[in-house]
């Protein structure tokens, strides 16, 4: 656990000190425990630095302020403590949104990020729905989220995966589903809806690496790629949980990613 003062984090960082240091960061109503495999495979080369957001997993639960804004101020402050130096920060879905607001908020922090199905880019038919979603996770909280996340997988994802972010979903605080979810979309420094969403990522300084399982929102997401080095993937035929789904993919882009760099 490290106490950083604003809250307290569960993290682990396998991996030796002093080696180039991954940040691993899971998404909406999940914990650390899905990069478990990544971060056995990647600990022989670097130090994988793997937290439970607040509110999620075995970190502290705020009342408020459980928002990906306040998450990424959160990591800003762990890799500051762990004095690894610029991390390739890594997220999924809203880790993905997560990951990216430290680029841009700390720079310095970041010397990649690497966005798989992040939580930005919405547009048309899901964000006529976010009212109705928001109100149905205030109302029912994790209960909503779970029946959500259900169907986030697609025929070939493993066997208990399903189960597995279920079961994490449902332990998950009510009020942090709700606060998590208006955080990435409607409150008011909220970055998740397509205008807002090229907004931040045009001030996004450091090379990224988005893999989408949408060939829609992939087009989308290439048309303003300002930083020299970025680029797009498009993985088909993929649930949302690319990363558990193709696990031994996911370790390959990230070590080709960082050798690239």
């Amino acid at each position: 656990m490290i106490d950083i003062g604003r809250v307290r984090l569960f993290c682990t960082s396998p991996g030796p000190v002093g080696a180039p240091a991954l940040l691993l960061v899971h998404g909406w109503g999940g914990d650390g425990r899905e990069w478990s495999p990544h971060a056995e495979a990647l600990a022989e080369r670097f130090r994988v630095i793997v937290p439970d957001l607040r509110g999620h997993g075995r970190s502290e639960v705020p009342g408020l302020g459980n928002t990906p804004a306040e998450m990424a101020a959160d990591l800003a402050a762990v890799t500051e403590a762990l004095g690894t130096g610029p991390v390739v920060a890594v997220g999924h879905s809203m880790g993905g949104q997560v990951v990216n607001l430290l680029a841009v908020r700390h720079p310095e922090l970041v010397r990649s990020v690497i966005a798989l199905d992040p939580a930005h880019g919405a547009h048309g038919a899901e964000v006529d729905g976010i009212p109705t979603r928001l109100a149905e996770y205030r109302a029912r909280g994790a209960r909503a989220a779970a029946e959500f996340v259900a169907g986030a997988f697609s025929p070939q994802a493993p066997p208990g995966l399903r189960t597995a972010h279920v079961r994490t979903m449902l332990g998950t605080p009510d009020h942090v589903i709700a606060q998590s979810y208006a955080g990435m979309y409607t409150d008011p420094d909220a970055v998740g809806i397509r205008p807002q969403s090229e907004a931040y990522l045009r001030r996004r300084t450091r090379p990224a690496l988005t893999v989408w399982t949408s060939a829609e929102a992939a087009d989308w997401e290439r048309g303003f790629l300002p930083t020299p080095g970025s680029r797009v993937e498009h993985w088909p035929g993929t649930g949302h949980y690319l990363h558990e789904e193709r696990a031994e993919r996911t370790v390959r882009l990230i070590r080709e990613w960082v050798d690239q760099r």
